[in-house]
């Protein structure tokens, strides 16, 4: 079985508080890759990155002092088609930090043969939760298309492109 994680596709990241030119332009791809996993029977899986209105006082926020995706407001909602995109059989996970164990549990549980990741941003999230998709299924195809995740930083982006590359992900 197959499936396709959405890394954080959050309004906060694309045009909110911690929006960046160019993140609206994956919302095509991420939706016609959704498209995709669901005709060939993959499952979907959003991540959602959620804080609380106590964000600043975290560890987090003491080092990203931006109040972001907080729960309960547009910020914290996935960006445009992608919102549309949620059927009921599809796997949320909301995750308080950058990569979630609870997204390493249930690929492990699930033995999934193939695990492709998008969204944003590379070098945070994306790069985090790829490399827990390997460590969870170890001897199953792990992909990044690096045309379908983005950074607010084009050098880290491709850095974290590499990084995925040296532990063995596929960077398509």
């Amino acid at each position: 079985m197959k499936a396709l994680v959405v890394v954080d596709y959050q309004n906060d990241f694309v045009n909110g508080s911690l929006g960046f030119a160019g993140a609206e332009l994956l919302e095509p791809i991420i939706v016609g890759k959704i498209e995709e996993y669901r005709k060939k029977g993959g499952r979907i899986i959003f991540t959602f990155d959620t804080h609380g209105e106590d964000y600043l006082q975290t560890a987090e926020g003491g080092k990203l002092p931006i109040k972001h995706c907080i729960e309960g407001t547009n910020g914290h909602d996935l960006y445009g088609k992608v919102a549309e995109c949620i059927l009921e059989d599809d796997i949320l996970i909301t995750k308080g930090t950058f990569g979630s164990l609870e997204l390493a549990n249930l690929l492990k549980n699930m033995n999934f043969k193939e695990v492709e990741l998008c969204g944003l941003v590379t070098d945070i999230c994306v790069v985090s939760n790829a490399i827990i998709a390997k460590a969870a299924l170890p001897e199953s195809r792990v992909i990044v298309d690096s045309r379908a995740c983005a950074s607010f930083d084009n050098e880290k982006h491709k850095a974290a492109l590499e990084v995925m590359k040296s532990v063995q992900i596929d960077v398509v």
